[in-house]
């Protein structure tokens, strides 16, 4: 059965070498160019050394990464699965579920033709940010006349199978409030629908900085953390990465620019300076400013780093 199964990950992840118990693969997660995916069969575990992905029970990998052939096969194996792993299956399993909620009942899209008179309001907030027709179609941007979020302007999130992960609300009437989200994970990938992985990413703070940034993603805040679906997405699928957050989170957007490089990811800083947010930017302007991008690598990170915060 052991050899079988080493067979198996051969055929699902590559060519190994041994290290000890352990048989070392090319980690499917992160993809990174050594091979640091650790697997025990005997114990059942594995452990990438560069993600941190890792997992007491194999078939999770041949799940997401093997055939169907070799799933039915590998279950087969597992037939007998002590009582101590169902918690560990259990996790995993839920980890995959997909976040989804219902945007508000009053929510009104503002792209749509037949739009009523209280619309205004919203429709010039969004006038004086800058925001276009084509963005507002694009973002699928909406408001609320009435209920919880009355007043607000609603941009929803779209996982990647279409379902709504989250959205956010910001008041356009001076509520005592400015943003008012959804109590929800926010361990999502904002409007992962609309990113595409092959071309370069570009990381915003807010949602109003991404639509002004062409294929990025808004944090949802100034911090990534390396355990963050995000991050682990970004190891999966991207090479390249602009960071453009706002100069007053300069330290912690070091931060994210050593966790990234750290795991092998190719780096480009923007410069913010003279602008509240990437959001006050036209698209112009931001599109100059990324052509201008400082590469920052393992190298020259700390002089960049003293250059820029002190």
């Amino acid at each position: 059965m052991y050899s079988r199964k080493l067979q198996i990950l051969v055929e699902a992840l590559g060519k190994y070498y041994s290290s000890n118990d352990e048989c070392l693969f090319f980690c499917p997660f992160c993809e990174h160019h050594k091979r640091k995916l650790s697997v025990n069969i005997s114990k059942n575990t594995y452990k990438c050394w560069i993600c941190d992905s890792h997992g007491r029970n194999i078939y999770y990998i041949i799940k997401r990464f093997g055939n169907y052939e070799q799933k039915q096969e590998w279950k087969s194996f597992d037939n007998e699965i002590e009582i101590t792993e169902f918690d560990n299956l259990f996790k995993e399993e839920a980890e995959e579920l997909e976040q989804q909620i219902k945007l508000p009942k009053e929510y009104t899209c503002l792209a749509n033709k037949n739009l009523r008179s209280d619309s205004k309001l919203a429709l010039n907030y969004l006038k004086k940010r800058g925001i276009i027709d084509s963005d507002i179609l694009k973002w699928k941007i909406g408001y609320c006349d009435d209920g919880q979020y009355k007043n607000r302007i609603i941009i929803p999130s779209f996982s990647n199978s279409g379902h709504c992960n989250y959205f956010v609300a910001r008041s356009y009437a001076e509520n005592w409030m400015k943003y008012k989200n959804p109590p929800v994970s926010r361990n999502i990938i904002f409007n992962e629908l609309m990113i595409d992985w092959k071309e370069p990413i570009t990381l915003v703070e807010g949602v109003f900085d991404a639509i002004n940034a062409e294929n990025s993603v808004p944090l949802l805040g100034s911090t990534l953390s390396v355990r963050s679906k995000l991050f682990k997405t970004i190891l999966t699928h991207s090479k390249r990465i602009y960071v453009a957050t706002d100069k007053d989170a300069e330290k912690k957007a070091l931060n994210i620019v050593n966790a990234l490089i750290s795991h092998g990811i190719e780096v480009y800083k923007i410069d913010t300076s003279d602008y509240e947010d990437v959001g006050e930017m036209t698209k112009e302007t931001f599109k100059e400013r990324k052509d201008k991008a400082v590469y920052i690598d393992s190298t020259n990170f700390l002089f960049y780093k003293m250059q820029n915060t002190l």
